[in-house]
């Protein structure tokens, strides 16, 4: 029975992080009443980290001063757009408007700009598109013309049949 509860994988759930709440519980019920399950849940959580240890793979020399100097960037970068957009002191203190306030916003254009790479790749899905809609419609009327003769030739064979 116990070691059927072991080979049921919720021990491997609940050191995955993915079993649920009502496995959870059973679980610690189990490890308290039981040793042997409190046993195969060391010994698998050793085997787990083992296997960590074993298969990481250590990222290159200069990864984390990358991430340190994107992070620090990031940071400066949101810290002059609050000072680019705070209001001057005076303005502050003045009593609020009665209603919301707009910032009024207008574009140079109305048209949307791709990078140039991009506009191959519309341009032949657009040819792509107009091809296929050429073949279906080509499809469509083979189709309609088989089955017209399909029936003709039924027609036939009924009155030979006669």
């Amino acid at each position: 029975m116990i070691q059927q509860y072991i080979d049921s994988g919720v021990l491997e759930a609940y050191v995955t992080g993915s079993a649920s709440d009502t496995e959870v519980k059973e679980l610690l019920r189990m490890k308290a009443e039981y040793p042997e399950v409190s046993v195969a849940l060391q010994q698998l959580e050793a085997d787990m980290e083992f296997l960590a240890l074993n298969m990481a793979v250590t990222p290159p020399a200069h990864t984390w001063d990358k991430i340190s100097d994107n992070i620090d960037e990031i940071m400066l970068r949101e810290s002059r757009e609050l000072q680019q957009f705070k209001q001057p002191e005076q303005q502050q203190e003045a009593p609020a408007a009665s209603g919301p306030t707009y910032i009024e916003v207008e574009g140079a254009s109305s048209h949307m700009r791709i990078h140039k790479a991009w506009r191959w790749v519309f341009a032949a899905v657009f040819v792509l598109g107009k091809i296929f809609l050429a073949c279906a419609i080509y499809f469509y009327l083979e189709n309609r013309q088989a089955q017209k003769q399909l029936i003709k030739l039924e027609t036939e064979i009924k009155q030979l049949k006669r």
